[in-house]
């Protein structure tokens, strides 16, 4: 039987994908942004109930992201780096979504969140030439679409809100508005800006910082930037406090149980390094895919893939 060998990426798609990666790098390079390469096959892996890692027996796991490694590069004093590669997500496959992407990733010390968004921002300029940009608030911004406050609104009022837009029953309050924001909030971002939101609710700051917001509700320190209906980049001012960290480890597993997922080990050398002094930074990771879905008004990941999961 004959196979369907061909790629499903044009060669104009294709030719895009280097052009693209040849700005990127000239635009760190004129920053002075050093390049590096970590591994993408190590003993441990991410404890967000999110992510689920691909294991590999006897070796541990195919990474999803380099983001512990490069901060172990930053603990040891490398200055601000990029990294374009490989990374991998079990469970991640359809129009938006393959198993193996390709990751764009950044580090830079001294940066507090609005200097990271300015430079995605400026990166964004290059790659969508005149494309205009405007900033939102989480909280702001969901109010407006659902009238709910995410932060201070009641478990049944959101949950109800949710199910009206299609969730399934059973959701917990931080689930209905993972939900909405991604049913409902995000399709009301206007297609042709690059919308950037800010103050995530503190549930979803990962390995964000957190601070108060103007009534003394913790938010998380991170940001997203969204165009043409896609998650473009996933910015954090980093958390440095090992612990805390360590603390956040504990909670991601907590959760994998409740979810029936199997637990992480904490990765004892990102937690080393922590202790050792990793600098004040933001960070940032964007999906190389991802961007060049929008510079060509693509709906399908398969049109900017050679060969996708299911023809790889």
């Amino acid at each position: 039987m004959a196979t369907d060998w061909r790629p499903t990426a044009s060669l104009e798609a294709i030719k895009a994908r280097a052009g693209l990666l040849s700005t990127v790098r000239a635009f760190f390079a004129a920053r002075d942004v050093l390049e590096v390469e970590t591994p993408q096959l190590a003993r441990h892996g991410v404890s967000d109930p999110h992510i689920q890692c691909i294991p590999v027996p006897g070796h541990g796991y195919l990474q999803s992201s380099p983001e512990y490694h490069m901060k172990r590069l930053l603990a040891a004093g490398s200055g601000p780096i990029y990294q374009i590669c490989k990374a991998y997500r079990d469970g991640e496959a359809g129009a938006r979504h393959n198993p193996e992407f390709t990751m764009l990733e950044w580090y830079r010390p001294g940066f507090g969140l609005d200097d990271l968004v300015d430079e995605g921002l400026a990166l964004f300029g290059e790659l969508f030439p005149g494309v205009p940009s405007r900033t939102y608030r989480f909280r702001g911004l969901f109010a407006d679409v659902t009238g709910l406050d995410p932060l201070t609104a009641s478990h049944s009022g959101l949950i109800q809100c949710a199910e009206q837009h299609g969730a399934p029953e059973g959701l917990e309050k931080a689930a209905a508005v993972d939900y909405l924001m991604a049913t409902t909030v995000e399709a009301a971002l206007p297609a042709e800006q690059l919308s950037v939101v800010i103050d995530f609710p503190c549930w979803a700051a990962a390995l964000a910082q957190t601070r108060p917001d103007t009534d003394g509700t913790d938010v998380a320190v991170r940001f997203e930037i969204y165009y043409r209906g896609l998650e473009l980049a996933n910015g954090y001012q980093e958390l440095t406090d090992a612990d805390e960290q360590r603390r956040r480890f504990e909670r991601d597993n907590r959760l994998r149980q409740e979810h029936g997922l199997n637990t992480m080990d904490a990765d004892p050398y990102l937690l080393d390094a922590m202790h050792h002094g990793l600098p004040a930074c933001s960070g940032v990771a964007m999906g190389v895919e991802r961007l060049l879905m929008a510079q060509r008004n693509s709906n399908r990941i398969g049109e900017v893939l050679t060969f996708p999961d299911d023809r790889a």
